[in-house]
């Protein structure tokens, strides 16, 4: 086997295991059953990712751009964070390694934790340096960043987690930005 064809097979395992844990959740879902979607055998998801945990790893790397939102006047975050929000949601259903995280946190603590922390460090905290950075004082910026953190994860976890319908994605998207806006003004 090439190089480029084991990076290719290890690429569709992990899309089938983040489909497959997204779905079902991490402990409904065998190393078998990841095999099987990729078509490979269950010893190359050992080999490669070093069986169910390794790979479960793998499956939630995950990257959020709010660093690309938090740029530009305050009046512009709502817009800008809900056309990311919606785009991450309807951009590839089954297959973000953050709703399978989510889902992951329920049934696992190390998953919970490691959801606690990104979030902590990769949305959270740009977004409080971001209101800082644009005239709040520091425990207004504090509250506001909590606040649209805490309403983005519900959301997210009623509508991704808890499976009810997304919606109209403009609709959704008009939505969340006036609301994010909202918690941003005060």
């Amino acid at each position: 086997m090439t190089l480029r064809n084991a990076a290719a097979t290890q690429q569709r395992i992990l899309g089938h295991a983040r489909r497959l844990f997204a779905q079902h959740g991490y402990a409904a879902v065998t190393v078998k059953d990841v095999a099987d979607a990729a078509d490979v055998s269950p010893n190359l998801i050992t080999r490669y990712f070093g069986g169910k945990q390794g790979l479960f790893l793998a499956a939630t790397r995950v990257e959020i751009p709010v660093s690309d939102s938090v740029g530009g006047d305050r009046s512009g975050l709502g817009s800008r964070l809900a056309a990311s929000i919606v785009q991450r949601w309807f951009g590839a259903p089954g297959e973000d390694p953050l709703l399978v995280l989510q889902r992951a946190s329920g049934e696992r603590p190390e998953a919970a934790e490691a959801l606690a922390a990104f979030l902590d460090t990769n949305a959270l905290e740009p977004l409080y340096r971001y209101l800082r950075n644009s005239g709040l004082d520091e425990a207004d910026a504090r509250s506001r960043a909590a606040a649209i953190d805490a309403f983005v994860l519900g959301v997210s976890t009623r509508r991704r987690i808890l499976r009810s319908e997304l919606g109209d994605p403009a609709h959704l998207q008009a939505w969340l930005s006036a609301t994010i806006q909202r918690l941003a003004d005060g």
